[in-house]
């Protein structure tokens, strides 16, 4: 009697992670991406009206004047949505699993100082941390006890998604999605371009509201729909604008929110800081790095069940081999 083979499986349908994948793997959302639904419910909600405003007013007087407007207001809302996808829909920069610590990880001298690292691992002790040179700086970077493997810097464990993520720098509930190294740009773009729809709602609903009836002790009373965007936008910019400006005086000191919360840079120099000009050039004129894992390849059939990758072939490639190397003989332990 002849035994089928099992069918085999791709890495996104056996990752270990928490994300969520969709189009054959194409797609990676965070396991909270049903909270884009509200998001796109706040932006998508009080610009369509405003847009439907608009298309009113045309047919009613001013139709130049308004037509103007409607179509700042569609390019706005289009340009925002598509950024709000390329940031919740992309890998951020997940890196890959080892199954077990590469041999290249153990210390020819274990030590007393050491301590265990994992369950898994039997006669095997590993440093908690060890140092890294960073253009000329040293670095601790930290062993992770799920992904099995020394972060490279500025990378962090996400509680949330269950990954080790390049250049992390916060999960945004919001989005559905680490914001790291691949999608950390679009974010910016969405911010940006959610706080000029704030701006353009808010300031085109008082000033449409003034031309059609003048009076402004009437405005309200005559238009109450443009009368609550204009109010809901004005709260709105508050806080999509903080937010803005915010991420804006992270790019210019070239930090993330996760190193400026824990106040990382306070007492010690920032090795990434380039200068603002480069700063920018560096997130915006760069070129995003392609992922670390092809969620759409084979896994390969005795790894079905548990951890996909090694990320030893390719840590050099994450640090950078021109500005970052491992330091001989520093096996810092906390």
């Amino acid at each position: 009697m002849s035994s089928q083979s099992p069918e085999r499986k791709r890495f996104y349908q056996v990752w270990p992670g928490k994300n969520k994948f969709y189009c054959g793997g194409r797609l990676v959302f965070g396991p909270d991406a049903s909270s884009l639904l509200l998001t796109i419910c706040m932006i998508g909600g009080p610009a369509i009206t405003f847009c439907i405003r608009m298309a009113f007013l045309i047919r009613r007087r001013h139709p130049l004047f308004h037509s103007q407007i409607l179509i700042g207001a569609i390019l706005l809302t289009f340009m925002d949505f598509t950024f709000l996808f390329l940031t919740s829909s992309r890998d951020p920069g997940i890196i890959p699993r080892n199954k077990e610590v590469p041999e290249s990880e153990i210390p020819d001298v274990v030590t007393q100082s050491t301590e265990w690292v994992s369950n898994k691992l039997v006669n095997v002790k590993l440093p908690r941390t060890k140092d890294v040179i960073v253009n000329g700086f040293t670095v601790k970077v930290k062993f992770c006890d799920t992904c099995l493997l020394y972060r490279p810097p500025r990378a962090f464990h996400c509680s949330i998604c269950n990954n080790c993520v390049q250049r992390f720098d916060h999960h945004c509930p919001w989005v559905g999605q680490c914001i790291a190294l691949r999608n950390y740009p679009f974010f910016v773009c969405f911010l940006s371009c959610s706080t000029l729809l704030c701006i353009y709602v808010f300031v085109f609903s008082w000033v449409s509201m003034l031309k059609v009836h003048g009076d402004f002790y009437v405005v309200l009373a005559d238009d109450l729909i443009l009368g609550v965007l204009g109010l809901y936008c004005f709260v709105s910019v508050w806080f999509v604008g903080g937010l803005s400006v915010f991420h804006f005086y992270l790019i210019c000191t070239n930090q993330t929110t996760c190193e400026n919360f824990r106040y990382h840079y306070d007492k010690k120099e920032n090795p990434y800081r380039k200068g603002i000009l480069e700063n920018f050039k560096e997130l915006f004129f760069a070129k995003i790095p392609s992922p670390l894992i092809n969620f759409r390849d084979w896994a390969p059939e005795e790894e079905d069940d548990v951890e996909v990758g090694s990320i030893t072939s390719k840590l050099s490639r994450t640090m950078g081999p021109q500005n970052t190397k491992m330091s001989s003989g520093k096996l810092g332990v906390r």
